[in-house]
């Protein structure tokens, strides 16, 4: 009879530690974006999705965040290796496109479409994705500058997915935080676009992690 309560407590006692186990698993995001995410001319390690990657090691979780960023990508361009980064296999994909198609007066329709492809074939690998969103200086007249801008908020609400509004507010126009380029995030505006974008990531990749967690067979 002891002997049968002492091997009781000591499954139950193994149950946390298994599913602790399971947390232990890094979780695999994938920056998919153009300059913005690759970091341009800044080393790999300043880049956000890099500085992303340690602050979330450092809030508990982790996690490997995969830099797919090309400078200069469009919308078109990026779906051409967008199988690249879904082999990734990641849980998350941070979608960071549109503002070279904006500059090119790409019409909204396109660019639309081309994110709804790349949000579409994510989602069809239970891939959770988080859209940022960008802006259309008016180059193109105002009425493109307010469809851009729209497009983002309704790809969000169309397909359930995460936005982050401009992603480059705060960084653009702010002396301390933008490269001598005048557009581009330096080091210090690549550590703030990493911080606006764990507020949104660190609550999914949480989830993830506690789902993540495998339930004990029964007894």
């Amino acid at each position: 009879m002891v002997a049968a309560v002492l091997l009781l407590f000591a499954l139950i006692a193994a149950v946390p530690a298994e599913a602790a186990g399971a947390k232990s698993v890094p979780l695999k995001i994938v920056a998919f974006g153009d300059s913005l995410t690759s970091g341009h001319r800044l080393p790999s390690k300043d880049a956000y999705p890099s500085v992303l990657q340690a602050r979330l090691k450092a809030a508990g979780l982790s996690a490997t965040v995969a830099n797919h960023g090309v400078s200069g990508d469009t919308t078109t361009r990026a779906l051409r290796r967008l199988d690249d980064a879904l082999a990734e296999h990641p849980q998350i994909m941070i979608l960071e496109l549109g503002v070279n198609d904006g500059l090119r007066g790409v019409p909204v329709p396109v660019v639309k479409a081309n994110l709804e492809k790349i949000i579409t074939a994510a989602q069809a690998q239970h891939i959770e994705v988080v859209l940022c969103a960008m802006e259309a200086l008016p180059l193109q007249g105002w009425q493109y500058t307010i469809a851009f801008h729209q497009m983002y908020e309704d790809l969000a609400a169309t397909y359930g997915v995460t936005l982050i509004p401009f992603l480059m507010n705060g960084v653009l126009g702010n002396p301390d935080l933008i490269s001598d380029d005048g557009v581009h995030p330096n080091a210090a505006g690549a550590r703030y676009i990493a911080e606006t974008v764990f507020e949104y990531v660190f609550p999914i990749a949480r989830t993830i992690g506690q789902d993540a967690a495998t339930t004990p067979d029964k007894l």
